[in-house]
């Protein structure tokens, strides 16, 4: 999420936009259009305002201390940001007949694709994921519930059966 707050020194709302963003963990770049003439510029250009703090998150501007369109916003980034693990996945107990031997309990790794959080932690089609995140995985489903659940960007905990060997590693999401 690239987001940008114009403020003046004296503006009050921008102090209170900038706390806001920090309670809820939102980095942002600051831009002082008092003095910085080019970035005055930019905000003008950006949301036809002279007035600040005028908040640009992924490309959308608010003008003032807009708190609900803020949050409106910042869900909307995070909901845009859920990890992804990169890897094709079926229920096992599906792909039991076709394939002897695999845990009939799990999500079945079917493809991975190249540079995915998948691959960087050694799936390979045919594995099986049995637990994400501590949690256990019976079915392709419960791996996407507990995806849709986690923040990007950490280390999470993944174990997978791969030729009737549990394996755990970690995956960055």
């Amino acid at each position: 999420m690239n987001v940008v707050v114009y403020t003046t020194p004296t503006c009050p709302y921008c102090n209170q936009a900038k706390a806001f963003l920090r309670q809820q963990g939102v980095p942002f770049v600051e831009k002082n259009v008092a003095a910085d003439r080019q970035a005055a510029m930019e905000m003008v250009r950006i949301s036809g305002q002279q007035g600040v703090p005028v908040i640009v998150i992924d490309g959308q501007p608010v003008v003032g201390f807009d708190l609900p369109r803020l949050r409106q916003l910042l869900a909307q980034g995070q909901t845009q940001a859920r990890p992804r693990l990169g890897a094709s996945i079926a229920d096992a107990a599906s792909q039991a007949a076709k394939h002897p031997g695999i845990p009939t309990s799990g999500a079945y790794v079917g493809r991975v694709r190249p540079g995915s959080a998948a691959e960087r932690a050694g799936l390979r089609p045919g594995d099986v994921i049995v637990a994400l995140g501590g949690q256990p995985v019976a079915r392709a489903a419960d791996v996407h519930r507990l995806l849709s659940q986690m923040p990007g960007g950490r280390n999470v905990s993944l174990t997978y059966v791969r030729d009737g060997r549990r394996v755990d590693t970690t995956v960055r999401l």
